[in-house]
């Protein structure tokens, strides 16, 4: 890469992750992207960047779907390039943004696993049978993380870096800070309140060590639990489900928001639980509801 390219890449870099305040996950796709298009022109040639032309980043995303890019991963590559372009022009890289005319590719939603209500019951209660034959506080904290997941539709990272001060016992609510660092306030159930209860009073202490501060879930050697840790919860806890495929944590999250439209809640509370920034995220569900209303009709109704 040349030095101009280099101070471009740095520079971009330091937009997204210090001025855009995007997450960590969000940087490196970003910047992946980014140093596979100016790895693209430069073997075309192309060696100031000042040069750069719809037609290279076209050319660019097409050599990327002969690799057999997926049409959701080619849709957040266009993204990517479109703001790198439009930051590229403001600093005064581009005399003039060359993305912005870039379609997206529409990536093909595919819906999301749900489990049935009856399943998410019954996964509950396995691991409460598990709590009741005294498996230890682990197995207090893998109930908690799933009554919490299910009950608040929240992410992985938003559990991991649950704190104590984030539970309102008075109102039953939990406050976690989601994608962006936007913080919401998320209501809870009483079996995930109580489930959650019964880890941080009497289970967490069994696990804590000095690293533990103020985490609310922990791992097996009292650090604040890490995401890897939950997913492989998740999947053991929903593993011995009939005809689950393999579901982790955002099986759980799909599942809650489905569920929460099922019963009756409007899609902007859904909105705001999951903490999605578009209503257009949220509305994928709505499909999920009608395809699984469906399927429901068709197996109990007569003249279906």
């Amino acid at each position: 890469m040349s030095h101009d390219f280099e101070k471009i890449r740095h520079d971009f870099a330091f937009h997204i992750e210090r001025e855009r305040n995007l997450s960590v996950h969000t940087v490196r796709a970003y910047l992946g992207d980014v140093d596979s298009l100016l790895a693209h022109i430069h073997s075309l040639g192309v060696s100031d960047f000042s040069q750069l032309t719809l037609a290279h980043i076209r050319s660019w995303l097409a050599n990327q779907q002969v690799k057999g890019g997926a049409r959701t991963t080619l849709s957040r590559r266009a993204v990517s390039i479109r703001i790198f372009t439009k930051w590229a022009h403001k600093k005064g890289f581009l005399a003039s943004d060359v993305g912005i005319s870039l379609a997206t590719p529409k990536g093909h939603r595919t819906l999301p696993d749900v489990l049935t209500v009856a399943d998410a019951s019954l996964a509950m209660d396995a691991l409460g049978t598990r709590v009741g034959e005294e498996e230890g506080p682990l197995a207090v904290r893998d109930l908690a993380i799933l009554e919490v997941l299910y009950a608040t539709g929240a992410r992985v990272s938003e559990l991991c870096g649950l704190d104590f001060e984030d539970v309102d016992y008075s109102r039953n609510t939990i406050r976690v800070l989601g994608k962006g660092n936007k913080e919401r306030t998320i209501p809870l159930g009483t079996p995930a309140m109580k489930a959650l209860n019964s880890w941080i009073k009497d289970a967490r202490a069994l696990v804590a060590t000095e690293k533990s501060g103020v985490a609310i879930f922990l791992g097996a050697r009292g650090k604040r639990i890490d995401q890897r840790t939950v997913r492989t919860v998740v999947y053991e806890a929903l593993s011995a489900l009939e005809g689950v495929e393999r579901m982790g944590p955002h099986g759980l999250r799909h599942s809650a928001a489905t569920h929460l439209l099922e019963g009756g809640a409007d899609l902007r509370t859904v909105q705001e639980i999951l903490g999605h920034a578009s209503l257009a995220t949220t509305q994928i569900y709505t499909h999920v509801s009608t395809e699984r209303l469906q399927k429901a009709f068709k197996q109990a109704h007569p003249r279906a």
